[in-house]
């Protein structure tokens, strides 16, 4: 569903300040009911806030949902004797609520993306990420061929990989101590599409699986 589907017009009007107070009152006075009229008053908020993160594929009903948490937790908290009206600070709320779950896709797509197939090994085995770089091993024999692999990635990048290349598989996976970064923060960081920045990681992980295969790792 698009957000321009969903007219502000389909919202009630917000409460004015007087009646905000008054309803504000029965609530903290244990009215059900009034907490109920503070929500619906202020989806229209929610909908408004839900715009700038509104993309072809995200459901604006999801948005709203995630926007409503925040809206709820604001009404929860809100203390009048703060002196700014609940919409100020319930906007505040929401836009954590809704950056909060950005935050979450995105921790989720890298986990995905560390498990995601991007060849074969000579058996013809699925390789990922994971795989190439290694992953916590708790045994002996697991913990020597991590490190193994890690020394040699160390030692041989540079044979391998062109600088733009090792740049990106480093900030990309967060190697040797460095943070990760998306696709979207390496383009922007080099000045390229992030559709390039795809295909140069895609072939720099072809080169180091080839890598520790030839070195027998």
């Amino acid at each position: 569903m698009c957000l321009g589907c969903l007219s502000l017009k389909s919202f009630e009007k917000p409460l004015s300040a007087d009646e905000e107070k008054e309803i504000l009152e029965l609530f903290r006075g244990g009215d059900s009911k009034a907490r109920d009229i503070l929500i619906e008053k202020n989806m229209r908020l929610v909908a408004h806030m839900t715009k700038k993160y509104s993309t072809p594929d995200r459901d604006i009903q999801d948005l709203i949902s995630v926007g409503t948490v925040g809206l709820i937790k604001a009404i929860n908290s809100f203390k009048p004797d703060k002196g700014i009206r609940l919409a100020t600070y319930a906007a505040k709320c929401i836009d954590n609520e809704l950056l909060m779950m950005l935050r979450a896709e995105k921790k989720r797509a890298r986990e995905v993306s560390i498990y995601e197939p991007i060849g074969t090994d000579k058996e013809g085995n699925e390789i990922s990420i994971i795989e190439i770089v290694g992953e916590d091993e708790p045994d002996v024999v697991g913990d020597y061929i991590f490190s193994q692999r890690i020394s040699c990635l160390k030692e041989k990048m540079d044979t391998v990989l062109n600088e733009r290349e090792k740049t990106i598989i480093i900030h990309r996976y967060g190697l040797f101590g460095n943070d990760e970064k998306t696709q979207c923060e390496m383009a922007k960081e080099l000045g390229i599409s992030r559709s390039y920045v795809s295909r140069i990681e895609k072939k720099a992980l072809e080169k180091l699986k080839k890598l520790l295969e030839d070195n027998h790792l």
